[in-house]
């Protein structure tokens, strides 16, 4: 894909609305572009556009002229090749009938040899070679795009290019067939420039339709997991900002999600346009973050063994003494292992201002007896914690707060174990040692996934009905290690 290609498809592709919705099929992740997002996009548009215009050979050009005392003289113009365009001034705006985007006053450089020969009996000829400086070029094109089966359709509505003004100088030759020159060959050049410009534009609308069809409708997350980017809506231009919808679920790999909640108050992303304004809005709605739950708990990986912890002392049965004391008779001084498994998918929710999560969790405790592991009891436990994402330095961080946490005795090898005992030690040592430990990590977090090297900068978190509406800018990021999901 080239990169004008890609970038033509940049604006469209990376602007997910959920405003509009009016497919059978709902849409659960959603991002708008707006102004300066659209600027933003515009400028890459027309940088990389430029290097697929030029360089762009023109055809040649020829006419026949009648000359006093001369007779007639054939001139052509050849090798005509435009090598550089300089953008100053642009715009970009959504509209009715589609994205309008306006080049204005833009510079060009073509190269080209001329010739000429008249005569009969004695044929007399010349040639050399010549210079055009554009001085100024005014190019539009609409472009409308349109779902089309889950993929998005692109179509050039209007597209067209006037030359203003232009220069030639031409190097060798006489005097007099400079202006021969001009006054043949401006209008013809003028067009030709015109012509072949408006051409490469629909050529490359052309080319890149067949592309965006073979954008696939799952993108893989990860080993477990693959995200539905189906799109379920055309794009929508409402004057200040553009987007559509995809499905957004996740599933097993290779797998349709069996997740099928609809949305019934789908959050508007407006207020992220608002100052200070920012590029874009994601809003991702819970039921994104719930299928991902299910995914993972049905992949097996929602579990945990605790042989070591930074207090290792917590994991002797020394320390429990006091409240399991048959724990400590029957094992003095023996190292503990606690096997925590999520034992349903956890429960997920959007509030006024974090994400709610409900976990339900077994915890195995076990034993190491002359290096055997003997499990000796078992505790189901209901926490529910309150998670507060945030974006730094290029890292999704965040941090988690313990809400409530509850347990009680599913089995038990050593006797009765006193509950209310247990539960208020066992919170105490999640509040003062797990939760700033995972806090700790989150601190650092891990690397935001890039898109073509680009990623999320500036984000502001907000939470809307059951959405999370993410504020955000985008920025071009350095070389780094970490391994870059979005670019596969």
């Amino acid at each position: 894909m080239t990169p004008t290609v890609f970038f033509l498809g940049f604006l469209f592709l990376s602007n997910f609305h959920l405003t509009h919705v009016q497919s059978d099929e709902q849409g659960f992740i959603s991002i708008d572009l707006f102004q300066k997002g659209i600027d933003f996009g515009k400028d890459l548009i027309i940088k990389k556009g430029v290097s697929s215009l030029t360089p762009l050979e023109l055809p040649q050009i020829e006419k026949a002229v009648k000359i006093k005392l001369i007779g007639t003289v054939h001139l052509t113009l050849s090798d005509i090749n435009l090598y550089k365009v300089d953008v100053s001034s642009s715009t970009v705006q959504p509209g009715e009938n589609g994205l309008v985007l306006i080049v204005s006053g833009a510079k060009a450089s073509l190269s080209m040899n001329w010739g000429y020969k008249y005569g009969t009996l004695i044929v007399i000829s010349d040639k050399g070679t010549a210079s055009v400086q554009v001085e100024s070029m005014d190019i539009s094109l609409t472009l409308n795009g349109k779902n089309q089966e889950g993929n998005l359709n692109l179509s050039l509505t209007d597209c067209g290019c006037k030359v203003n003004n232009i220069s030639i100088k031409l190097d060798g030759g006489a005097s007099w067939l400079y202006q021969i020159f001009v006054e043949a060959f401006e209008k013809k050049i003028r067009s030709a420039i015109e012509v072949a410009i408006t051409k490469q534009i629909q050529n490359i609308i052309t080319d890149l339709n067949p592309l965006l069809q073979t954008i696939p409708k799952e993108i893989r997350v990860d080993k477990i997991s693959s995200i539905n980017v189906t799109f379920v809506n055309d794009p929508v231009l409402d004057g200040s900002s553009i987007g559509v919808a995809i499905n957004g679920l996740l599933s097993a790999i290779n797998r349709t999600t069996g997740f099928d909640h609809r949305i019934q108050n789908i959050q508007s992303l407006s207020s992220c346009g608002r100052r200070p304004a920012k590029m874009g809005g994601i809003s991702i709605h819970q039921n994104v973050l719930n299928s991902a739950s299910a995914v993972y708990f049905n992949a097996g990986v929602m579990h945990l063994v605790l042989d070591k912890l930074p207090e290792q002392y917590l994991l002797n049965t020394a320390e429990w003494k006091y409240i399991i004391p048959q724990l400590y008779k029957k094992y003095p001084n023996a190292d503990m292992i606690l096997n925590i498994s999520i034992s349903s998918p956890p429960i997920l929710s959007v509030s006024h201002q974090s994400i709610d999560a409900t976990i339900y969790a077994d915890i195995t405790v076990g034993i190491l007896d002359a290096g055997e592991r003997v499990p000796v009891a078992c505790i189901s436990s209901l926490s529910t914690i309150s998670c507060y994402p945030d974006i730094s330095r290029d890292n999704i961080t965040g941090s988690i707060k313990l809400n409530d946490f509850n347990m009680f005795l599913n089995w038990s090898n050593i006797g009765v174990l006193h509950m209310d005992l247990l539960q208020p030690f066992t919170e105490t040592l999640l509040r003062t040692v797990a939760v700033p430990y995972l806090n700790l990590i989150f601190y650092w977090g891990l690397p935001l996934p890039t898109f073509k090297g680009y990623t999320l900068s500036n984000a502001k978190f907000s939470y809307v009905g059951s959405s999370v509406l993410i504020c955000t800018n985008v920025h071009q990021v350095k070389k780094r290690k970490y391994y870059p999901v979005a670019d596969q």
